[in-house]
């Protein structure tokens, strides 16, 4: 049976949808996903394709404009990545952003160098050519920096459209040719006017229409389904969290009976969970589950596991080999369906390795369980309808299909579920602790009425003991660690700075309640450095 296990990034356009499509080529940027966002909030479609991507393949793709991502190295640097030269001459738009303005400066014949003073964080953009890139973005605004690199001559035909008082060449231009570029980070919610300045890139210089719409998305998407799946049969991995919600509905609407919905309770989800999914699609929905209880056997499978990427894998593993037992009773299945995203995707990348030189141009951050941890010997095909949104698409488009607010709005929770919140091995009584101590958190907010004020609320239990002293009596227990995050998207977040109130209130009822802990501890790390979960 032909196996669909796609690890890289997707560089077929979504037929129907993106014919108004902006390509970001990624240097390694932390933030190439984070453009991709903001381009898709103008309502055109966009894609992160390596940097090694050949004109030939642009020009298939037929994109309104391209921008090159920022990166961590420096272009005189002769092992910094380059992007095919010609890629400025197919007279599509260029937008160059920190590492991508600095390379086309230098491929076009301009000179960079290392700078007398870097420039990282806030600086006042102050703005000399208001038209074009700068058409409704008031000078003065505040723009994220972060290079020690600046451009000391210019190529023919550019000129400069904004400066700060440390950078000449903060921002400029060819106006003829319709190359731009910035010094500093549009994308990031630190840059004032930042948004702004894209829609003038997307809409003004690319001349790209709005056509990425949730609505258009549905209907692509059942008709696309409909094409790939005929009268076969599809089994849905469910886990109850908005992504394979979304997905059953979704599946539903375009195939009605011929899906499978299969609920494996694997012991690592939250407090109640199973139980309320349950009653949820089979009660409410009609949608019929089939529960597999499988909490030994996957406890089993990590059992003395500590390494996080080897906790997903297996427990990727794992997955699939009961789908594939039970798929024997149910089916026959042809189809295997994922809630994959986009920046699941991309995060289990291993796309910008130089052929050459081996060297990894952005370091792999994490493997996503639904796609770092797939066995070659697959036996489904896959379908991932959703693996080109980010979150806040999926919710969008759980909204339009009629998808609950209870579960539109929950919060993000990783597919490993629990066991990769407990550092190191995971037992049963760990997990029995950590359970009960992210009820309690979830329970405060929720009865508070601010749970959708965070963007994730839990807690991660640490593989060390620390003295406490209850009842005059010592005690060696857990330090549970709380974790309250804001974000937009899960891209970049930041610690939440809830109320001592709430602090002591989860504190006290978690050393009082759970047994096992004595000490709880903040988070007060944002992403980057961190990142949210903590393996």
């Amino acid at each position: 049976m032909t196996v669909q296990t796609e690890t890289t990034l997707p560089t077929t356009p979504v037929r129907g949808l993106d014919r108004q499509m902006i390509i970001i080529l990624d240097f390694g940027s932390q933030y190439s996903e984070l453009i991709a966002r903001r381009i898709r909030e103008t309502q055109v479609y966009s894609e992160v394709l390596s940097y090694r991507t050949p004109v030939e393949q642009i020009e298939k793709i037929n994109p309104k404009g391209i921008i090159l991502s920022g990166g961590p190295n420096s272009v005189y640097d002769p092992r910094a990545p380059q992007c095919d030269p010609q890629i400025f001459h197919m007279g599509i738009p260029i937008l160059g952003v920190c590492y991508g303005m600095q390379l086309m400066v230098q491929q076009l014949g301009g000179k960079v160098e290392k700078a007398e003073r870097g420039e990282y964080g806030k600086a006042a953009l102050f703005i000399d050519d208001p038209t074009d890139l700068f058409t409704n973005v008031d000078t003065g605004n505040t723009m994220w920096m972060s290079h020690a690199d600046s451009c000391l001559k210019l190529p023919e035909g550019f000129e400069i459209l904004a400066h700060t008082n440390n950078t000449r060449c903060a921002a400029i231009a060819n106006h003829e040719r319709k190359l731009y570029g910035v010094q500093f980070h549009p994308e990031v919610v630190h840059s004032i006017g930042g948004i702004a300045l894209i829609r003038n890139f997307v809409y003004h210089i690319c001349d790209a229409e709005p056509t990425w719409t949730t609505e258009a998305f549905v209907e692509e998407s059942i008709r696309e389904i409909r094409a790939k799946v005929g009268q076969q049969r599809v089994l849905l991995a469910l886990s109850g969290g908005v992504d394979s919600s979304t997905l059953a509905f979704l599946l539903h609407k375009a195939i009605g009976d011929q899906l499978t919905c299969m609920f494996i309770d694997q012991g690592f989800m939250r407090k109640g969970e199973p139980e309320s999914l349950l009653k949820l699609f089979e009660g409410q929905f009609h949608i019929n589950v089939e529960y597999i209880e499988a909490r030994d056997r996957f406890l089993k499978a990590i059992e003395g596991v500590t390494d996080p990427e080897v906790k997903r894998k297996r427990i990727g593993h794992e997955f699939i080999r009961v789908f594939e037992e039970e798929s024997k009773r149910l089916g026959p299945f042809d189809y295997l369906a994922q809630g994959t995203l986009y920046p699941d995707v991309i995060e289990s990348a291993d796309t910008n390795v130089d052929p050459k030189t081996g060297e990894r141009v952005a370091v792999k951050i994490k493997s996503h369980h639904n796609v770092g941890g797939l066995p070659k010997d697959l036996q489904f095909k896959l379908i991932e309808p959703l693996r080109k949104l980010f979150k806040d698409e999926v919710r969008k488009l759980g909204r339009s299909i009629g998808l609950p607010e209870e579960i539109v709005q929950r919060h993000p929770f990783p597919g490993p579920g629990l066991a990769i919140r407990i550092l190191g091995e995971v037992t049963s009584e760990k997990l029995n602790i950590l359970r009960d101590a992210d009820f309690i958190v979830r329970d405060e907010i929720r009865n508070r009425g601010i749970y959708h004020d965070f963007w994730q609320a839990f807690a991660v239990l640490l593989p060390i003991r620390s003295v406490g002293v209850m009842g005059d009596q010592r005690t060696y227990a857990h330090p549970v660690v709380l974790r309250f995050i804001t974000s937009e998207d899960g891209m970049t977040a930041d610690w939440s700075r809830v109320s001592y109130d709430l602090l002591e209130a989860i504190s006290n009822r978690i050393v009082n309640e759970v047994k096992g802990v004595n000490r709880v501890v903040y988070d007060i790390t944002s992403k980057p450095p961190g990142t949210i979960e903590w393996e």
